[in-house]
């Protein structure tokens, strides 16, 4: 990186509103988890994304797992994880060794999401459900949510090859089906590349249509232009196709590669949109700076105030 760069990445930070500044957390208690994570050689979104909340969520020994390696064959401009035409082979060991530390951890409740793996006959539908296979035959108590990428491209792209891929996993049983939505529809070019708003709906409406009883989960991350009615419509769009629960965050520029944040919403504009929501008749939201799609995840739904505010 360049003095220049430098100068530029540190005048971002220092811009950065009061209320998206947080401590990490203990060493300790984040080197537990990491330690756990690292010897079997699995990863998690937590650190590939670098999340904000990661400090808290060690603490309390929690963590999303990103199955099938740490590099993407998407490359959208607002994300962090590694991007690449060449990801490394499925580890068939991955779910065991996942199985492994959710034990070890002791979750109740556990995400699993993954890169886009494009590469792949079935795009990884397939290694989603032998993970909450082999969780469950270790963890019979846990239960699991899924975080997927929309099962588009490479060999039987198109509806019908989405629809069998969210057909495993949905016959699989998920707690919770969750494909975010990420942006308004004017942005998702520009934001999501290689991603359709519609082919995202779609997702979402194809759980309903094949297990309405599954719950569906949508998430989007603001500052990158979008409007307020922008994202009203978005949300509309969302409860259209029987989404149930949503998430709603703010965007924070991972690095100078990545898209700049056009503006930083305030905790007053998440709460307002938050209280839009549960008007709408999503059943569980969290609207706030700090939000990110898993954040929580296990917790039952609680009061409308208590779900839509501050980080929550």
């Amino acid at each position: 990186m360049t003095s220049s760069q430098q100068a530029q990445l540190k005048s971002e930070i220092m811009a950065m509103p009061s209320w998206l500044r947080r401590s990490i957390g203990k060493a300790s208690e984040i080197s537990t988890v990491q330690r756990i994570i690292k010897q079997r050689q699995i990863h998690t979104i937590c650190e590939e994304g670098r999340c904000p909340n990661r400090g808290e969520c060690y603490a309390q020994k929690t963590a999303t797992f990103l199955l099938m390696g740490p590099t993407c064959t998407r490359s959208c401009a607002f994300c962090q994880v590694d991007k690449g035409h060449a990801p490394m082979p499925l580890d068939r060991e991955e779910p065991q060794k996942v199985a492994e530390a959710v034990q070890l951890l002791g979750l109740r409740y556990v995400v699993l999401t993954s890169v886009a793996r494009d590469d792949l006959a079935d795009q990884g539908a397939g290694h989603f459900v032998q993970t909450m296979e082999t969780i469950r035959r270790l963890n019979p108590e846990t239960q699991i949510e899924v975080l997927t990428p929309d099962f588009w491209g490479g060999v039987g792209a198109g509806e019908e090859g989405q629809r069998q891929r969210i057909a495993m996993i949905v016959k699989a049983k998920p707690a919770c089906f969750n494909h975010n939505i990420e942006t308004v529809r004017r942005l998702t070019g520009p934001v999501r590349r290689g991603a359709k708003y519609d082919r995202s709906l779609h997702v979402l409406a194809v759980v309903k249509e094949i297990d309405s009883s599954i719950p569906t989960k949508s998430g989007l991350m603001l500052g990158h232009g979008e409007t307020f009615d922008e994202v009203i419509e978005t949300m509309a769009d969302l409860r259209a196709v029987g989404c149930d629960r949503l998430t709603i965050g703010q965007y924070m520029r991972p690095s100078l590669e990545h898209l700049p944040v056009q503006k930083y919403w305030t905790p007053e504009e998440f709460d307002r949109l938050g209280s839009v929501a549960w008007k709408m008749g999503f059943n569980h939201v969290r609207s706030g700076p700090l939000v990110r799609s898993s954040y929580h995840a296990g917790e039952e739904v609680g009061e409308q105030g208590a779900e839509s505010r501050g980080k929550e």
